[in-house]
């Protein structure tokens, strides 16, 4: 019987070693944590994806998730930032966490990622 789940590598760059315990439950829950001087998770590695995390000054999360061999990521962070910019922000009937209803929003994301996921998983930058 195949068991579901997957298995941490890395926080942040930083590889995760040993067993299972409470520690590594801490390290995490320290890195989510709103304490001052901690801006969270970047990147959580486990052994089938990448979770990428792009926290804007204005505290707006964008968040990807990858193959893990997949690179260029960050910049499909800060491009998928762009378009919401160009797109969300400057529409003077768009409110902060309403949904986006835009379909110059919607090509331009698509346009993104697929270009994104020509680059393959080697492409260019991370």
């Amino acid at each position: 019987v195949p068991t579901v789940g997957h298995a941490v590598l890395a926080i942040n760059g930083a590889e995760v070693n040993g067993p299972a315990c409470p520690l590594r439950l801490f390290a995490i829950g320290s890195q989510l944590s709103p304490e001052v001087g901690s801006s969270g998770i970047e990147m959580l590695e486990t052994d089938t994806f990448k979770l990428h995390c792009f926290q804007t000054l204005t505290g707006i999360k964008f968040m990807v998730l990858a193959d893990p061999r997949q690179t260029g990521i960050d910049a499909l962070l800060r491009k998928i930032y762009e378009i919401y910019s160009d797109f969300a922000l400057k529409n003077p009937f768009y409110s902060l966490e309403m949904p986006i209803r835009c379909e110059l929003f919607d090509q331009n994301l698509k346009l993104a990622l697929e270009v994104a996921e020509k680059a393959g998983p080697f492409g260019p930058g991370s």
